[in-house]
């Protein structure tokens, strides 16, 4: 039984994270874990609620007073069982996700909510610290053989839950190395890639079959694929940008924030050896005037690598008006979570962020951008200019991070003609598309979403083609 007192009489710890004026000099994990007595104290916050909110805020439904109340209890490893039971991947989602749960949290009405991130971060690590974790191969196969196309959090969710079914999982990723957003697009200093290979690691162990560097549909025909396989699972990420739609946005010097982003994780994978050497990178923010447009995770992690990369000025242009308050509690309604707060931990680090500011124009000198024009605007959803608030600022770097559009154009999905919905993402209602054995699942069915989404997508996605294979051996 939780502690009933426990939120009376231990107030919540400071986030744990390291010092931003030493951070910035490296690309090491930005966020820190808490000592395991400090864990539990904060575990015993926890009410076990009767109806527990935070399963509202958790995409993927975790059991989270269950697993607080085991870590008070100094059941570590019974509460990573518990984790394991509706989480592949608690170390991505600790690490990265934003903790929709915590703005649910019951406490929050009127006090911090429980640290219900650091807890499930604390759970993993204590787990692969004390050689918990390990490969689970199933007790025996069923002779079926799935594709998984793309490696993301959606694609090796699928893939986990399919091979413990019994099924022959295939991973297909047209990069050079497994993880999709979590290796290419979160920083390394988000999202240690050693956590990604960590776990990589295990689902080769437990049967998971990886093969990079195959773009399905170019390097390996559809037909293919198809012959070899029962079952298809599209996982491909939804990585077509949304345009900067204003006069100059063709100019050299603006570019979308992943396209910038991926040559980041890249270059920082060669200097630490993990990838070959290769040309220098195109895109770089060292000693530039930066402006990142957009107020999201993206926009966020891309004025962070900036700061790493020796910027000399970072400028965030945010057109959505300021938040009243500081705490998720005075920025929206609860449960519900907010999407955007002051403050993020790479305005921490520095630069300047402007509110309801929308940007009107670029201009430039011989084909390259050098300035921004832009001006304040109305509230959403029309973000009307209001005259005479008009500024220039000077940008030799532009990043666009003002989200995603659906699934990129590709040949796979025309060759296996599978149909799209009124968004522009892979039409999969419940995740079967209207091609017998083909399935989506993440953002390519659904859009722009969070990691915890994407896994909740997978773990569904592999449940509805086992169903599949198993009625069709009926």
């Amino acid at each position: 039984m939780p502690d009933p007192r426990g939120f009376l009489t231990v107030a919540r710890a400071p986030s744990a994270e390291r010092d931003p004026r030493q951070r910035v000099a490296d690309h090491r994990e930005v966020f820190t874990l808490l000592p395991w007595d400090d864990v539990r104290e904060q575990a015993r916050r926890c009410m076990g609620c009767g109806i527990p909110f935070c399963h509202h805020g958790c995409p993927l439904g975790n059991l989270i007073p269950e697993w607080n109340d085991l870590v008070r209890a100094g059941r570590w490893r019974e509460a990573i069982d518990r984790l394991h039971a509706t989480n592949n991947f608690p170390e991505f989602t600790g690490y990265t996700c934003p903790a929709p749960c915590e703005p649910a949290c019951v406490l929050e009405i009127n006090d911090d909510p429980v640290m219900i991130k650091q807890v499930e971060l604390a759970i993993i690590e204590r787990a692969f610290e004390e050689g918990w974790v390990q490969p689970r191969p199933p007790e025996s196969r069923t002779g079926k053989k799935v594709a998984v196309v793309g490696s993301g959090p959606a694609g090796l969710a699928a893939a986990a839950q399919l091979n413990y079914a019994g099924h022959h999982v295939v991973v297909y990723e047209r990069d050079e190395a497994v993880g999709g957003l979590l290796r290419f697009g979160i920083p390394d200093f988000k999202l240690e890639k050693r956590f990604v290979e960590r776990r990589v690691a295990i689902l080769a162990e437990e049967g998971v079959e990886l093969r990079c560097g195959v773009d399905v549909g170019v390097d390996l025909p559809v037909d293919g694929l198809r012959n070899e396989h029962d079952a298809v699972v599209l996982a491909l990420g939804a990585r077509l940008h949304r345009p900067l739609d204003v006069p100059g946005a063709d100019l050299a010097g603006v570019h979308r924030a992943m396209e910038y982003l991926y040559q980041r994780n890249r270059a920082v994978a060669r200097e630490e050896g993990r990838f070959a050497p290769e040309p220098e990178v195109a895109i770089t923010a060292a000693d530039k005037d930066v402006v990142v447009v957009g107020g999201g995770d993206t926009a966020a992690d891309c004025i962070a690598s900036a700061h790493r990369e020796g910027a000399r000025s970072v400028v965030q242009m945010d057109r959505y008006p300021q938040p009243t308050g500081t705490r998720p509690r005075e920025v929206t309604d609860w449960p519900r979570v907010p999407k955007r707060l002051p403050s993020t931990y790479a305005l921490d680090e520095g630069g300047t962020r402007t509110w309801s500011e929308g940007v009107q124009a670029l201009s430039g000198d011989g084909g390259h951008v050098t300035a921004v024009h832009a001006c304040r605007v109305s509230g959403p959803p029309d973000f009307d200019p209001v005259p005479g608030t008009e500024t220039t600022r000077p940008a030799d770097l532009v990043l666009v991070a003002i989200g995603f559009l659906h699934v990129e154009p590709m040949p796979l999905l025309d060759e296996l003609a599978v149909g799209r919905d009124d968004q522009g993402n892979v039409d999969a209602p419940r995740f079967a598309t209207a091609v017998p054995g083909v399935f989506a699942a993440g953002d390519a069915r659904r859009g722009q979403s969070l990691v915890v989404t994407a896994i909740d997508e997978g773990r569904r996605c592999a449940t509805a083609v086992d169903t599949w294979l198993r009625s069709a051996d009926a």
